[in-house]
């Protein structure tokens, strides 16, 4: 199974976008499952449903982090190496979606409030699994190409 195909999975089974990216990659991420889910947890909905950054980006820039982010205050160069990284894989959803605003993607998101039921009707008005699955695919390409860290 593709990455892509078990973030997408993650999703349907009602984890957030954040947390479905985050966790299909938990066998290259050194991140236990728990942490995991409690550490991408607070980024579905665009950070808790504020609509801000959406969440499946989210977690793909938190994959991203723990396979090529630094670890050093003193490391510049991996610093400015990695923002690059960051910006160029945000482009590329961007490219796709016109933004990596979660308001902006998803027209007519309510701000704040509960999470809704995931049931058929939400998943025919939501394309958040297809945005889980391309971020996921986004870092899939970079694995590839760069391998693990």
């Amino acid at each position: 199974m593709s990455y892509e195909e078990k973030a997408k999975a993650l999703f349907k089974e009602g984890y957030n976008c954040a947390q479905a990216v985050f966790l299909a990659f938990e066998d290259v991420i050194g991140v236990d499952r728990e942490t995991a889910l409690k550490l991408s947890s607070s980024f579905g909905g665009g950070m808790g449903r504020m609509r801000e950054v959406c969440g499946a980006v989210s977690g793909m820039f938190m994959v991203l982090g723990c396979l090529y982010g630094y670890d050093k205050a003193e490391d510049v160069e991996g610093k400015k190496e990695h923002y690059v990284l960051i910006r160029e894989a945000a482009q590329k959803f961007k490219d796709e979606n016109g933004s990596i605003i979660c308001r902006d993607i998803l027209e007519g998101a309510e701000v704040g409030g509960n999470p809704e039921e995931r049931n058929e009707n939400y998943y025919k008005k939501r394309p958040c699994a297809e945005y889980v699955g391309q971020c996921a695919a986004i870092v899939e390409a970079y694995i590839k190409e760069r391998g693990i860290k």
